[in-house]
């Protein structure tokens, strides 16, 4: 136990946590030069597409005869759960900081997420070797933020390697070794992930908190009451490498042979059947979703595909919750719940690369809460499940605390965006002194105006230095109404959304010019509206598709030409007047309003 040093890394995205565990692989000889990549422990294709951490991923590395069991973290504020469930399995944690950027608002909210599990916190100004680094400044706010003296902060570069030796000298002198008294207690294991084999069954990372788990030993997960037996034991280098056991303090994995991936559940505590612990380990919280969308297969016969490939997500993506839906215009599919909309674009990207299905997403929402006339309270996660305004007494919405990290010259940009997004400020505070100090702006926003594009135009009106971090704070009332979208003067369930009643206009002339640039032309002129209730607030008309029926003629008189026209018109009308103005909506004018 005394050789033993759980510890993970946290930061804010791209401040250089993957190429730190990077260098620390290196120098501990974890994984061969030979076989050394860029973001090793980035293992999705994903991942290193976009140079982001998505998953956690815990990897053992010897060090001066100390064993150092390392979980790398996401820093997207969309994956957030992710670091709280490592911080769950580790004693200590390093705090990067980007010496070129400071401490940004994700920084901030991860060191609160490691201070509420009491954890040693080692900071570390991170990129030195940088010609825009300004290690003074960084310092000021890393000690501005935790109250430690500037000797007490490490440098490093994770791209030279400098300082990476006394960070692990560090790691092993400041973090605490693991609890050595529960060595002859019951079994216990807090299950902190797990992924799917084809041929092992499910597979759980964990962290041994007391006794001992071998090979061959009858388990029982104390959350599902399932039972099972262990196949094999072992930790991660950062591949699968089979141990005969597995100690307390020790982080590993247990393969179960399980095949029904609901008996696994992170957080869950694995213990021993023949001298089964009395209770469970605290496990995670429940994750809290905040942005509703409907998930459908484009092809109708897709939907079992679609329901296993969701429950292996959910192995590897504890925050995803899911539930059936059935929809007029797209048939069945999955009302998820997502933490931003970083995380639905990604859920996307996994199901078509990883299980080859090409879906539809509905326009995301957030979860309200309704008080209907007769008391009876609800929540609605989608417009289609909205009752009659006659019905509803009142409606409730989410308000979240927000944080925005901004230099002081773009102070006025943010304070003016958030207040076109219905925000209400609290406080200011300074990071740091000097000509180019920096502020948090601490806001109270409803989460329907964070959830499309809110990011995105934070980044243009500060040139891309501000970052933001969220999370919910209350419910409070408001005046939501359902606007809904009318094609060829049908109503499209799954591009109907839930609005503010003063930005109902606004929205529809939005959706409307959107579908008209993105729709195909039809035999005839469609309509394209947006309504609230029976009232038309919006509405845009696409030309018809005409065929050249003059082409064939060479001369002799206009009449023969307005009189084969004139049929055409006729035809038309009577095309409309017969139904035959079924229009099929492509995904790529759902996604056009998705992404309006």
């Amino acid at each position: 136990m005394q050789e033993i040093r759980n510890f993970c890394i946290i930061a804010h995205i791209d401040h250089g946590k993957s190429t730190l565990a990077d260098r620390f692989l290196e120098t501990t000889n974890t994984v061969e030069k030979r076989k050394m990549t860029t973001q090793v422990l980035d293992t999705m294709e994903l991942e290193q597409e976009r140079g982001i951490t998505i998953k956690l991923q815990p990897v053992r590395m010897q060090y001066k005869d100390y064993t150092l069991n390392l979980i790398d973290t996401p820093g997207h504020v969309d994956f957030t759960y992710e670091v709280s469930r490592s911080l769950a399995a580790v004693e200590g944690a390093i705090l990067l900081v980007d010496a070129s950027q400071g401490v940004q608002a994700q920084t901030i909210a991860n060191l609160y997420l490691a201070l509420d599990q009491d954890l040693t916190i080692i900071p570390v100004l991170n990129k030195i070797d940088l010609p825009n680094a300004d290690p003074k400044k960084a310092s000021e706010e890393i000690i501005h933020l935790l109250g430690c003296k500037e000797e007490d902060i490490l440098h490093c570069s994770g791209k030279t390697g400098e300082g990476v030796e006394a960070l692990l000298d560090a790691v092993i002198e400041k973090i605490p070794q693991p609890d050595t008294e529960k060595h002859t207690l019951p079994a216990r294991a807090l299950i902190f992930d797990s992924c799917y084999d084809d041929y092992k069954g499910v597979i759980a990372s964990v962290r041994m908190i007391d006794g001992q788990i071998k090979k061959g030993d009858k388990v029982q997960f104390m959350g599902t009451k399932t039972q099972a037996e262990v196949l094999d034991t072992g930790h991660y280098t950062p591949g699968l490498m089979p141990d005969t056991i597995l100690e307390n303090g020790q982080i590993g994995y247990i393969v179960t042979g399980l095949k029904e991936l609901r008996d696994v559940r992170v957080g869950d505590t694995i213990t021993c059947t023949d001298s089964p612990a009395l209770a469970q380990l605290p496990g995670y919280k429940e994750v809290k979703p905040m942005v509703f969308a409907g998930i459908f297969p484009q092809e109708g016969d897709d939907y079992s595909a679609l329901r296993d490939a969701m429950d292996k997500l959910k192995l590897s993506d504890s925050a995803l919750s899911y539930e059936p839906e059935h929809s007029q215009a797209l048939g069945f599919g999955f009302r998820c719940g997502f933490l931003g909309m970083l995380h639905l674009e990604i859920f996307q990207e996994r199901v078509k690369r990883e299980f080859g299905l090409h879906i539809v997403a509905t326009v995301p929402s957030v979860a309200y809460h309704i008080l209907k006339t007769n008391q009876e309270t609800l929540t609605v996660k989608s417009p289609q499940d909205l009752p009659d305004v006659q019905h509803i007494e009142s409606i409730e919405e989410p308000w979240m605390t927000v944080d925005i990290i901004t230099p002081e010259n773009y102070i006025g940009n943010v304070m003016g965006l958030v207040s076109e997004r219905k925000g209400q400020y609290t406080t200011t505070e300074y990071l740091s002194t000097g000509s180019d100090q920096r502020a948090i702006l601490h806001y109270f926003m409803p989460l329907a105006s964070l959830i499309t594009d809110f990011y995105d135009k934070l980044k243009t009106v500060t040139s891309g230095y501000a970052s933001l971090s969220y999370e919910f704070k209350e419910y409070k009332k408001t005046d939501v109404i359902k606007l809904d979208i009318l094609v060829a003067e049908e109503k499209v369930e799954a591009l109907s959304t839930l609005v503010w009643r003063d930005d109902a206009f606004k929205i529809g002339k939005q959706i409307v010019s959107s579908l008209k640039d993105t729709l195909p032309k039809q035999q005839f002129v469609l309509k394209i509206q947006a309504a609230v209730g029976g009232k038309i607030i919006a509405g845009e008309r696409l030309s018809a598709l005409r065929k050249d029926v003059t082409a064939k003629l060479y001369g002799g008189d206009v009449t023969r030409k307005r009189k084969l026209l004139e049929k055409q018109k006729k035809g038309k009308k009577k095309m409309l007047a017969m139904g035959k103005g079924k229009v099929d909506i492509p995904t790529e004018a759902y996604l056009a309003v998705l992404k309006r």
